[in-house]
Parts: C-alpha cells; sequence; structure tokens
C-alpha cells in the first residue's frame, strides 16, 4: 500500500507493514521516501523565521568533541562562519503554510500525537550531538547529504558523566546511512542517534509524543481540584496487628482510588480532552482587523472562499465520547445538537471547500462555532482551489 496524500509529497511506505513491524518497536531507513522530493522552504526563509521573537530557534556549534547551543531570535549568521553550526527552527508548520504538506504525509497517525515540524539548515560539519529523544521522529532529508548513525535500544550513559546533560556518550550504530534528497528514517523513542552534515544541507524532523505520566497526573489532579471532584477516600475491610504499619491491602486499596478515577470516562475525557489538543508551541493566530459576521462568511462562501486551520492547530473528538463535543486548542467545545457524522467532518478536514463550509453552517450550532474559530484566529477564509487539492 503507498500513501498517496498531496500532489507535492507523495510518500513511498507501506503503512500496514511499518504499523505493525517498525512503529515504537525499531528504526526504519526509508531511501526515497519522497521521489521529486523538494524542500518546502528555502534557507533564506528559514533563517529570516529565525529571526522573530516568538518563533522558537536555536543554533547549534559544534566545537571538537563538544556542542554549544545559542537561542535565537538572530539578527545575523555572519559570526557563524561557513561550517560546524546548525540552525534549527520548531514548528515551522505553524508559521510557513506552506510546509504543511508534508505535515499532511504523515497524517496517517493520530493527530493527537503530532508535535511539530522542525527545519534545520545545517553546514558541513554542524549536528547537534548524539541524543536520545523521548519520542518518535521522522527525519526528512532535503537538499544536502547528511550521515546518520542510529543505535539500539539500552541504557545510555550521559555525555562526560553529567546527568543533566542533554547528549550521550558515542554509541555502536545498528544504522550507519548518508541520507540524501527525498530519504526519510524513522527513529523510535529511546534509540540514540546522531546526524553529521556533510555538505550544505536542508532537513525536516517530524515529531510524535505522547504525554507522560507527570503530565496526566498533573492534568488530572487540577481538573479534579477546579470542580472540587475526587472526594472520595478509602476505606477498609481488614486492619494490620501492628499499629506502626501500612498493610499491602491498605496500600493497594488507597492507590486503587487512583485507578477508580482512570476507569471513569467523567473524570478523564475532558481531562485528556483538553491535554491532547493543546501545543507546545506558539500558534500564528491569523486574526481579522474586523470581526466577521454570519453575512460575512455566507457572501465569502457564496463567492467560492474555503476555510482552513492554521497551521498546528488541533481539533480532536473522543471515541465513545460521553456528550457530542469538540476538544480545540485546550478548550471544550460542545455541539449536543449537531450529528455525528458533522462532528467527524470538522475534526477530520484540515480545510473545507466553499460547497462543504456553507453546508456545514446550515447547523446552527456549527455556524456559531466556525464564525468563533474564524474571529478567534483559529480558521481563516482560504482559496477553495486549494482546499479541493488538499486530500
Amino acid at each position: 500500500m503507498v500513501a498517496f496524500f498531496n500532489t507535492m509529497y507523495t510518500l513511498n511506505l507501506d503503512i500496514a507493514q511499518f504499523l505493525s513491524e517498525y512503529w515504537q518497536k525499531k528504526p526504519l531507513l526509508i531511501k526515497n521516501a519522497f521521489p521529486q522530493f523538494e524542500d518546502p522552504i528555502s534557507a533564506d526563509e528559514l533563517a529570516g523565521l529565525a529571526c522573530e521573537e516568538e518563533i522558537s530557534s536555536r543554533i547549534v556549534v559544534t566545537k571538537d568533541d563538544n556542542w554549544e547551543v545559542v537561542q535565537g531570535p538572530f539578527e545575523d549568521y555572519d559570526n557563524y562562519g561557513e561550517t560546524h553550526w546548525q540552525l534549527l527552527v520548531q514548528a515551522v508548520n505553524h508559521w510557513y503554510p506552506d510546509s504543511q504538506p508534508l505535515v499532511e504525509a504523515l497524517r496517517f497517525l493520530p493527530d493527537w500525537r503530532f508535535d511539530d515540524l522542525m527545519a534545520s539548515f545545517a553546514t558541513p560539519s554542524g549536528g547537534v550531538g548524539p541524543h536520545v529523544d523521548n519520542y518518535d521522529v521522522f527525519i526528512i532529508q532535503g537538499e544536502g547529504q547528511r550521515r546518520w548513525t542510529v543505535g539500539d535500544n539500552t541504557p545510555q550513559q550521559r555525555r562526560g558523566g553529567n546527568p543533566n546533560s542533554p547528549l550521550v556518550e558515542d554509541f555502536t550504530p545498528i544504522i550507519d546511512v548518508v541520507l540524501e534528497k527525498g530519504d526519510m528514517l524513522y527513529i523510535p523513542p529511546g534509540f540514540p542517534h546522531c546526524g553529521e552534515t556533510l555538505t550544505v544541507a536542508m532537513s525536516y524532523s517530524i515529531g510524535f509524543r505522547a504525554p507522560s505520566q507527570q503530565e496526566l497526573v498533573s492534568e488530572v489532579a487540577d481538573y479534579l481540584l477546579d470542580n472540587n471532584l475526587g472526594q472520595q477516600r478509602f476505606t477498609s475491610k481488614t486492619e494490620p496487628s501492628s499499629a506502626g504499619i501500612v498493610s499491602q491491602d491498605h496500600q493497594v486499596g488507597i492507590m486503587s482510588l487512583l485507578s477508580e478515577l482512570s476507569q471513569d470516562p467523567n473524570s478523564y475525557q475532558i481531562v485528556l480532552g483538553k491535554l491532547l489538543s493543546q501545543n507546545r508551541f506558539e500558534l500564528d493566530l491569523c486574526e481579522g482587523e474586523e470581526a466577521y459576521c454570519i453575512e460575512d462568511l455566507q457572501d465569502a462562501f457564496a463567492q467560492g472562499a474555503g476555510l482552513s486551520r492554521i497551521g498546528g492547530l488541533k481539533v480532536l473528538r473522543l471515541e465513545n465520547d460521553s456528550a457530542p463535543r469538540l476538544f480545540i486548542n485546550g478548550e471544550v467545545y460542545e455541539l449536543l445538537n449537531t450529528p455525528a457524522d458533522i462532528i467527524v467532518l470538522l475534526s477530520d478536514k484540515v480545510s473545507l471547500n466553499a460547497d462543504e463550509a456553507t453546508e456545514l453552517c446550515q447547523h446552527e450550532e456549527v455556524q456559531t462555532l466556525l464564525l468563533k474559530l474564524i474571529n478567534q484566529g483559529f480558521y481563516y477564509l482560504s482559496d477553495s482551489d486549494l482546499n479541493d487539492s488538499e486530500e
């Protein structure tokens, strides 16, 4: 099965085999993953993004057996020379719409996992050093060549014995390859990897992340406190013979209070929906000078305008949700009178053409929601021709 998602990027990958054999299990090299690949952004455009205060960027300078990280924004790059450095810009898909089709090519994975598209420009011998990520990453090579090594998922020593170092010691590679234009490397969490630039190169990292236990516990606790929930206390059936001991039965019983919460959809669905629809990086809100009204939208759709999400916006629904609703950028939007298939359409389609948008607005709740999202800058009116070619 070859996945085709956009006229710009055809992904040469057997998705079913990838998901069963490699996803979150082991690394995979896909040569010519994107035939006739073209960089979605130029080096100059990337450098321009890194000048902006609200965009997360950094330069990593390679120094002998060490790496220095300089946080952006950057006014110029003259001091860095022609070798031994790399510019990395996070969430390029938020700020540069032409990069969104590359993200769409990997949308066979759920939106809630998607983190961001990071783009990098690297000079010869530039890199970030050997490291381990706690998320899944797809590395796509643009112009130029980079050598990548990937080690096995075994305990790694932090570089120099420093437990706070983001780098690890050198490892024995199980993959050692030079990526060329259109090649892609998939690396699951826990596998150490290191990239070294051979020629001036552009590359793209698309990350997929899941929440940690810390994040989940923190979100659940906040929700229970904010809503005055979780008042149940432990009750026991037996007591230990010694006053100074916490029996095994009591330990299990007390902790079962948490497991009971995890079995109650009313306790976790809103928490998950809000948490998983949030984004780690700032969104590029598309707010107009004046608020739209319903008549403005109707006129725009009648003239052929479509409707698109801004880059990085997550619109999620929960399977078997206890209420008909959507979770958008950490907020809950109830749609009590909206048919289920319409809620599915809103969560699954990044863009709507004029006819689809007009039809959706026949539902008063949806019309009100879309108008609100447009005026908040989360959606914008777009060329319907582009929407038609999206999927």
